[in-house]
């Protein structure tokens, strides 16, 4: 059985993680275009950022289980 402050804890983490994904994003389509990288290189940011709204997704899921579980 999880305690709240377990649960707190893993909800900061996974806002935590939404929020860094969405910065490194951001920042890395703005270095690109100023850099002027290829679409290709631009194309893996994308994809690493996919990646990490995914994850923290699945995160999200997790979590939500684990309260619906210890809601008995």
């Amino acid at each position: 059985m999880a305690d709240q402050q377990d649960f707190n804890r893993r909800g900061r983490v996974i806002a935590l993680v939404i929020a860094g994904t969405g910065v490194g994003w951001i920042a890395a389509t703005a270095i690109g275009g100023a850099l002027d990288w290829s679409q290709r290189l631009r194309a893996l940011f994308d994809l690493a950022a996919l990646g990490g709204f995914v994850w923290a997704l699945w995160m999200v899921y997790g979590l939500w289980r684990d309260r619906q579980k210890d809601k008995d």
